[in-house]
């Protein structure tokens, strides 16, 4: 009985051997061999260029190449380059097996796999994890294919579905793709280029690591050497060919914007899809990209490294360009985030939101705001804010406060109205980066403490141009089928208006006008356009982002510059960091169209106000100035102050703002102490800006004689603007008049032009 027990384990045992021997000679399943579909998703822009061919799932791209398509000696490179005992083992190297083995041994870690070109061909095949089993999978596979297919056939399929990175699968896919020609018309210097890829697609990238990728090809050159494939001349000559590889820029067309729309599209959806028809320009993409380059180049000097860009069309909320930082293939500042969505600190681009806020709540344009030393409690202890330059200007109307973007009065305004109340206004704008309770932030929302996109700005803004009514970002026109067929994306529901179009369009009239921001900025500021727009700048805590943001009626631009490593510039503000690039991208927009006028929607009333203090002018306000209400917000009250020297009952609120002394004449522009600084580039007649003086309403002046270092330099009549040419020095100006028979002078103002 135990005899017969031990013939059975024995026979079970052979026969196990023998079924596992005979598995080698199974059929392999021929599937797995088929083609692939042609399965690729074209990423197009709105006037149908080609922006970027992508898999729609992991197969082949291109057709299906055939021995006879490809050239020998790529056959021969691959060989060398990947497994020089092809022709002699049976799909398993045991010699490699145990080579790795040693090797690994002795390194204590994984050195070499020793997988041959037919186990590399089912690894593509099947895609298992890397693990003991799936290895020896491999090899079991492998051996069962060497039977089902000749040598020539398992190079073939290889070819047909290796990777070699950027997103090309297959030989024919990465020969147009780095070379734009076919694989069979590679020469043997380029063919050894490509065989050396799949090794590593990822680091051997030709385009981030080229040096990498030229040293394994003249390895594989060697190699083919070494194996007889090719003689001393050949590799002689194949050695000393320029590889010229077609840019990146033509295979990936706006990438970062490609990698946005893509991500939007799940990779289950991507298989039933031909071609995306994309919200994108490239025409203006192109010129975008190049500006922001040119740009960045010019502030390298001053620790900037990085940028982005974004154009949207106000109407519809579509994306026109999309630039995510200089360039996309640089891996020493990370090229590849996306600066368009990445999350940073806006600075002062938020405060128009508080104001927009204050201007429903019943404040007004003219409404005084002192700017003045001034401590907030908190949660979390005392918050001063400071301004930008360091100053403090006393009582100022909110459209100085929001045009010269002073810190000071926007919190002020926030402290009055609520975090909480502006917090939820941000989230109806689209603000959802903003992911903490408005009590995380408190009153720094408003200076720009929390986080946000550039995309998510610009579409803030493009709200206020749109009369405050936003618009779901829009990046896809249409969807064209594996069959042909179009279909076009249904169409978000409308959001409900953020801010009332009044109240927008007051933002937008105070971020539009050049005389209430010459203060802070000059009149001659990168801000100042030939046509109407609306702009504002800000700039982070440590100078680490800075952004300027605007819109004229048709398009929003957003512009963001820093580094992606957070590391602070050199004192780059706004208006010199963003303010040259956002105006050169909005004069590009525009140089076709005719200027027009910021719709003005009805309720709107226009006063004249005192400006000094916001209140209907008496008979001695210096220079009454026009200012837009919201119908029913427009002061009733007289101007209380005497401007005559002596505070009348009432006026304590803005007697700091009296800064013209006893004279009737004050003069508004250039302001006591202002330095200026002359353009190395502009030409001398451009560099000019208008002197400008405060003239009391009801005064018997008809001229003002214009006085620069004791010399006349002319007269003006009403509105007594002077143009002044600038010369490097320092200069003493006054004004005077004749009013009653009296000649009236204004206080002196000091200033100085430099080089």
């Amino acid at each position: 009985m135990k005899l017969k027990k031990r013939i059975g384990l024995v026979l079970a045992g052979l026969g196990l051997v023998l079924v596992g021997l005979s598995s080698f000679y199974w059929p392999f399943p021929k599937g797995r061999l088929s083609p692939a579909p042609v399965v690729s998703l074209r990423v197009l822009d709105r006037n149908g260029v080609l922006l970027r061919e992508v898999l729609s799932d992991e197969g082949g791209r291109c057709r299906w190449l055939k021995l006879e398509d490809i050239t020998p000696r790529l056959l021969q490179a691959v060989v060398a380059a990947e497994d020089r005992s092809f022709y002699r083992h049976s799909g398993v190297n045991p010699y490699a097996v145990l080579r790795a083995f040693f090797q690994n041994l002795r390194s204590q870690r994984v050195v070499s796999g020793a997988s041959t070109i037919t186990q590399q061909l089912i690894r593509n095949l099947y895609h298992h994890r890397r693990s003991l089993w799936s290895k020896a999978f491999e090899a079991w596979m492998a051996v069962r294919l060497e039977h089902s297919l000749s040598k020539d056939e398992i190079l073939i399929q290889y070819l047909n579905r290796v990777p070699f990175g950027n997103q090309a699968f297959g030989i024919e896919a990465a020969s147009r793709l780095y070379f734009g020609k076919p694989a069979g018309q590679l020469s043997l210097a380029e063919a050894a280029f490509m065989a050396g890829l799949p090794r590593s697609p990822s680091r051997l990238n030709p385009y981030r690591s080229f040096k990498e990728a030229k040293a394994e090809q003249e390895r594989v050159l060697g190699r083919m050497r070494r194996q007889g494939f090719i003689d001393a001349d050949e590799l002689s000559r194949s050695l000393a060919e320029l590889l010229v590889l077609v840019p990146p820029q033509e295979s990936f067309r706006a990438p970062h914007f490609c990698d946005f729309v893509l991500s939007r599209i799940e990779p289950v959806e991507r298989r039933e899809l031909g071609a995306v028809r994309t919200s994108l320009d490239y025409a203006l993409q192109s010129k975008v990209e190049i500006l922001l380059a040119d740009h960045i180049g010019r502030l390298r000097g001053r620790g900037v490294s990085n940028g982005a860009a974004v154009v949207l069309d106000n109407a519809s909320g579509q994306v026109l360009a999309m630039v995510g930082s200089r360039d996309f293939f640089d891996i020493a500042h990370s090229g590849q985030v996306n600066g368009a969505l990445s999350l940073r600190q806006p600075g002062s681009t938020m405060k128009p939101f508080t104001y927009a806020l204050a201007l429903e709540g019943g404040l007004t344009a003219a409404t005084l705001i002192d700017d003045t030393l001034v401590q907030f409690p908190t949660e979390g202890g005392a918050y001063l804010p400071k301004n930008y330059d360091g100053k403090y200007h006393g009582p100022v109307r909110m459209r100085s406060a929001l045009a010269c973007s002073y810190n000071i009065p926007a919190v002020a305004v926030l402290n009055r109205l609520g975090t909480g109340r502006l917090f939820l206004k941000l989230k109806a704008l689209g603000f959802e980066s903003l992911d903490q309770e408005s009590d995380f932030y408190g009153l720094g929302l408003t200076l720009g403490n929390g986080e946000v996109t550039l995309l998510e700005l610009a579409g803030a803004y493009a709200a206020l141009a749109r009369g405050g009514r936003p618009v779901t970002d829009k990046t896809v026109l249409a969807i064209l089928d594996n069959k042909g067929r179009e279909h076009f994306p249904q169409e978000p529901a409308p959001r409900p208006p953020a801010f009332s179009a009044t109240a927008a369009y007051i933002i937008t009239h105070i971020l539009a006008d050049k005389d209430a921001r010459v203060p802070s900025f000059g009149y001659h500021s990168p801000l100042s356009l030939p046509f109407p727009a609306a702009a504002k700048t800000g700039t982070s805590k440590d100078f680490k982002d800075n952004w300027t943001v605007g819109y004229t009626p048709r398009y929003t631009v957003g512009v963001w510059v820093g580094n992606f490593d957070g590391t602070p510039m050199a004192s780059v503000s706004g208006i010199t960091g963003c303010g040259p690039l956002f105006r050169d991208i909005m004069l590009l927009l525009e140089k076709d169209n005719e200027p027009a006028e910021f719709p003005k929607p009805p309720g709107l009333v226009t006063r004249a106000v005192c400006p000094q203090s916001g209140l209907a002018p008496n008979s001695r306000c210096p220079g009454a100035q026009d200012e837009i209400f919201i119908a029913g917000t427009e002061p009733n009250d007289t101007c209380p102050l005497p401007h005559d020297g002596r505070p009348a009952a009432g006026a304590r609120a803005v007697r700091a703002s009296l800064a013209g002394g006893p004279s009737s004449l004050r003069i508004l522009f250039p302001q006591d102490g202002d330095v200026f600084k002359l353009d190395p580039v502009l030409r001398k007649r451009f560099q000019t800006f208008s002197l400008r003086v405060g003239v009391p309403a009801r005064a018997d002046i008809r001229s003002v004689t214009w006085w620069v270092n004791g010399r006349s330099i002319g007269q003006t009549s009403a509105p007594f603007i002077k143009r002044w040419s600038l010369q490097p020095g320092d200069y003493v100006i006054k004004a005077t008049a004749l009013s009653g028979g009296v000649v009236q002078e204004s206080r002196p103002v000091k200033i100085s032009v430099l080089l």
